[in-house]
């Protein structure tokens, strides 16, 4: 939502007193506020944003309802947007679990939407599996916080030596293993010597 109300800012002397700025500092203002507390347990931070940010919430979709733009606007756009997903947006009130923004979900499936265009242009069948075990590999390792390449590295110099891949083979070389090395992890980048 609130990328939507910065896009709809317009260009010029009233940009900052526009509606769409208007917009846009509520949304810099719910951000700003729910940034203060991040390091709250989840329980007090629900506390923190029923007590402070709700106001201010309930205060902006009051003035939304108040607007009355031109619909095929970019803020007519932005507006449409914050009505339709109003029961979504205040999600975030229920539970000091819930994020206020979904950049860290965004974030997480960016790749699987790249990759998507990427894969079309598999030759095989073979070739697309292969490159979405490896990629299924990389994204995973990420997630234990481990260096994917060095994590490669690992896996591809030691798997081939195995004598047989069974489940207690291979237990030591997944990527939540307390038997990695620790080149393997991101706070350690150097390749083992020789």
């Amino acid at each position: 939502m609130q990328r939507k109300f910065e896009e709809a800012i317009p260009q010029g002397a009233d940009a900052k007193t526009s509606k769409a700025a208007i917009g846009y500092d509520y949304c810099n203002r719910l951000f700003a506020m729910d940034k203060k507390w991040e390091e709250l347990s989840a329980e007090r931070r629900y506390e923190e944003r029923l007590k402070n940010m709700k106001p201010l919430l309930d205060e902006f979709w009051e003035w939304v309802q108040q607007l009355n733009p031109l619909p095929n606007s970019n803020l007519g756009k932005a507006i449409t947007y914050a009505l339709n997903q109003r029961e979504s947006l205040n999600r975030f009130l229920l539970d000091g679990r819930i994020e206020l923004s979904n950049n860290r979900a965004e974030n997480a499936i960016r790749p699987y939407v790249t990759g998507r265009k990427n894969w079309r242009f598999a030759d095989t069948t073979r070739g697309a599996k292969a490159s979405a075990i490896v990629y299924s590999m990389i994204e995973t390792a990420k997630v234990n916080q481990l260096n994917p390449y060095m994590y490669l590295v690992h896996l591809l110099t030691n798997l081939p030596n195995l004598k047989e891949l069974t489940q207690e083979s291979l237990t030591p070389y997944l990527p939540w293993s307390s038997e990695l090395p620790s080149w393997c992890h991101n706070d350690s980048c150097k390749a083992p010597q020789d």
